[in-house]
């Protein structure tokens, strides 16, 4: 299951790093405190002593400085320049808001020691903590005893999300054009920090370039639970958290299964050779074909460039190359990009080719025209 380049060992090491440094608090705002760091003009929240905790003092990172910002109605832009410039005085106006109008809200930290760490969230107090170490473990041994024989792509996990994807080294076939070999393949992420829920998808692989592209088969569950007593804040127990996720994790060994299917790969491997069929037809140029995909699907210019270099990689491949455009040329053009995107995008390209390859004949004709 693991690949060449131990992704799946070096994955598992840091999600369980993270797993030992993961706590969770459960308080009103009203008894939280915005400050700043005097040295580092960074943005931190204090968690003043109560019921025999000690007092705890969390840098705020990026992402949970964005959703303190969004909670209290000031844009994160607005936010951060407040941050920088007036430190003071936006620490006063927080702090206000934050007193005047309370609400419960559970604070994901990372901690250093008993008192000191970071916050990587913040989040309603019925956020369900299905975490990366949850997702692993229960889909990793069900995956490991497959018999479509998963083998790990890539996997790593961004300030926001964890990602997994695998191919199968069983579950093979030719996709749009002879020499074009493809592979069934799985996909997973997960948001601790309430930037996305947790997912399963089924995707397929182009194996010459390892372009990935996501079908419509997903599967996603969001982190809510009821409400927690915010009168009894504290750290949430392990026990408190396993109670809401037994449900979770049998739902995705089920889902596994069926992604795992030979007859759901051979389906996709006929929509990819359907697609190859698709031509466009006339006098063209391959960046006038990527300007009407990207008006299509409304690309930045930014975006459309990153599918115009995927397209040039894409016609020097075994089976694209020397033949005319078509649809499937246009699917590998756009989850090429994704081999050169951030982490937090690779999933948005993997998903565009997945549109390219279910686009209506009324879009395509656009793209083709």
């Amino acid at each position: 299951m693991e690949n060449n380049k131990g992704t799946l060992a070096a994955l598992l090491q840091k999600v369980q790093d993270q797993s030992a440094r993961q706590a969770d608090f459960l308080a009103s705002t009203a008894d939280l405190q915005k400050t700043t760091d005097a040295e580092t003009g960074n943005a931190q929240i204090v968690i003043e002593q109560n019921r025999g905790e000690p007092t705890r003092i969390l840098d705020v990172n990026d992402h949970a400085f964005g959703q303190m910002s969004n909670n209290i109605g000031i844009d994160v832009k607005t936010a951060k320049r407040l941050q920088d410039a007036i430190p003071v005085e936006f620490d006063a106006v927080v702090n206000k808001l934050w007193t005047k109008d309370p609400k419960t809200r559970m604070l994901r930290a990372h901690m250093e020691n008993e008192e000191t760490g970071t916050a990587r969230a913040i989040v309603s107090d019925k956020f369900k903590t299905f975490d990366n170490v949850n997702l692993l473990e229960s889909t990793l041994p069900q995956l490991m005893e497959s018999e479509a024989q998963w083998q790990v792509v890539n996997g790593d996990i961004s300030e926001k999300r964890l990602y997994l994807r695998l191919k199968s080294n069983e579950q093979q076939g030719t996709g749009a054009a002879v020499g074009d070999v493809m592979a069934n393949g799985i996909g997973f992420s997960n948001s601790e920090v309430g930037a996305g829920s947790v997912s399963a998808y089924q995707m397929f692989w182009t194996l010459a370039c390892l372009n990935g592209m996501q079908s419509e088969k997903k599967s996603r569950w969001s982190h809510i639970t009821s409400a927690r007593d915010s009168d009894q804040w504290g750290m949430l127990t392990d026990e408190a958290k396993d109670a809401d996720n037994k449900a979770l994790e049998l739902k995705l060994r089920d889902i596994i299964g069926t992604y795992a299917s030979r007859e759901a790969f051979d389906a996709a491997l006929e929509k990819m050779r359907a697609a190859s069929n698709d031509i466009i037809e006339g006098e063209y140029s391959a960046q006038d074909t990527v300007d009407n995909l990207g008006r299509v699907m409304q690309l930045t210019k930014k975006e459309t460039s990153s599918v115009l270099e995927g397209l040039m990689k894409t016609l020097g491949q075994e089976g694209y190359a020397g033949n005319p455009l078509s649809r499937a040329t246009m699917v590998n053009a756009v989850t090429a990009a994704a081999n050169r995107s951030e982490l937090d995008d690779v999933d948005v390209w993997q998903k565009r080719g997945g549109d390219v390859l279910n686009m209506s004949s009324r879009d395509w004709q656009r793209v083709a025209a």
